[in-house]
């Protein structure tokens, strides 16, 4: 990548005009338009808005359909189901496990999305293909994203004989964190599914992502159970709990729930979820919540939604949610550019004020988009096609035109 990098005339969250220098994929000064000509690559903004680069940090990369052929729904209501209807069809998709990540990958940075998680889902029936053809799409695209990888246990870990085996060698082949989900209501024995994943957590120094769909009082006793360990290993800022949807129950103990994730450093990340599954987010910034949010499947086996592009899942966010208001939309917005990047890194600061516009201090990592838009509201409501992508201070640019897929929608980066 390159070591300097001079963007003129852009506007930080739609603040007013100013150039920004990049040196060695970080922020070295933000001064008035107008600067001196600098040795280096010079993009020039034209007014567009300049905003964190957006960042999916709940994708399942493996089992996207994403570009191919529309699938229906087929699978049995409920959880078990899918992850049932999943297991009997990913075989026979059109294409294979690479070739699809590889595609949506794609899409994604086109888009503008250059900060990722997948999970990678790693069970007795599949081993570690899927695992693989995820390591393969993030190598494919090492130069234009980070990638981090979840092995995940999607049909459990004790339902199955050898899984825990097979977690060990995913994070030995390469998965950056260890995952887990639902241990009431898939493994039924909270105990030994959490002892399990942190146990592998500690063995291989690496954090934690554990699915948790558990609604209610059920959903509120994993928790509590999840912050036991927590503080028994001393794993604060080390975990990310996905979905959290006993958080949308609105029961009286969620204040206090809250307040222990923000004690523990936990991290939440969810899928912008319709009724029933809307986190508190304003309540979650107000406590210093890393939150952030993801494409999660992708017109796969389990959902129709989603189309590689996180301004849209920006768009889908502030709709649920009810926000109407600039300042609640951008929030949104912060929760899908720099507040995925915080649950990603922790030595950035988490999103805790509706009024923060991070992203453009000095020393900040140079990760950007460039949109044609009067203001971040707007650019979530028309999500503009034509975005101009920043990856660790350099422009960068992927072949989304690959054979046997198409970019479904009006918002694809039509010309890639």
């Amino acid at each position: 990548m390159g070591d300097s990098l001079l963007l003129t005339d852009v506007r930080p969250w739609g603040a007013d005009p100013v150039d920004v220098l990049v040196e060695n994929g970080l922020v070295a000064a933000v001064s008035s338009t107008g600067s001196p000509d600098r040795a280096g690559t010079h993009v020039e903004g034209a007014g567009r808005v300049i905003l964190p680069a957006l960042s999916d940090v709940h994708l399942h990369l493996d089992s996207t359909r994403l570009g191919l052929p529309f699938r229906a729904q087929t699978g049995e209501p409920g959880r078990w189901g899918r992850i049932m209807n999943d297991r009997e069809h990913w075989r026979s998709a059109e294409r294979s496990v690479a070739e699809r990540a590889v595609f949506t990958l794609a899409v994604a940075v086109a888009n503008g999305a250059t900060r990722i998680r997948s999970h990678a889902q790693v069970d007795a029936d599949s081993g570690l293909t899927k695992l693989e053809g995820v390591l393969a799409a993030r190598e494919r695209y090492a130069e234009v994203c980070d990638v981090e990888i979840v092995a995940f246990p999607q049909v459990g870990i004790l339902l199955e004989p050898g899984v825990v085996d097979l977690m060990d060698a995913a994070l030995r082949a390469g998965a950056d964190l260890v995952g887990g989900i639902d241990p009431c209501e898939i493994d039924r024995d909270p105990v030994r599914h959490l002892d399990a994943v942190f146990g592998l957590a500690e063995r291989h120094q690496v954090g934690i992502d554990i699915h948790l769909h558990e609604a209610g009082e059920l959903g509120l006793f994993t928790l509590e159970l999840i912050h036991e360990r927590i503080e028994a290993l001393d794993m604060r800022g080390l975990v990310t709990v996905s979905h959290a949807r006993a958080l949308a129950s609105g029961l009286p103990a969620v204040p206090a729930a809250i307040e222990r994730l923000a004690a523990n450093e936990v991290a939440l990340t969810h899928a912008a979820g319709a009724k029933g599954w809307e986190l508190p987010l304003l309540d979650l910034a107000a406590a210093g919540v890393r939150v952030g949010v993801g494409m999660d499947g992708q017109r796969d086996y389990w959902s129709p939604y989603g189309n590689g592009d996180m301004l849209d899942r920006a768009w889908q966010l502030a709709f649920v949610n009810g926000f109407g208001s600039d300042q609640h939309v951008e929030h949104a917005l912060a929760v899908a550019t720099w507040g995925g990047a915080s649950v990603i890194d922790r030595s950035l600061a988490p999103l805790d004020a509706l009024d923060l516009r991070p992203g453009f201090a000095v020393g900040d990592p140079a990760e950007f988009f460039l949109v044609d838009s009067v203001s971040p509201t707007a650019a979530v409501m028309d999500r503009p096609a034509e975005r101009t992508v920043i990856h660790r201070g350099a422009v960068v640019s992927v072949d989304t035109a690959l054979d046997g897929f198409e970019i479904p929608g009006r918002w694809g980066r039509e010309g890639n």
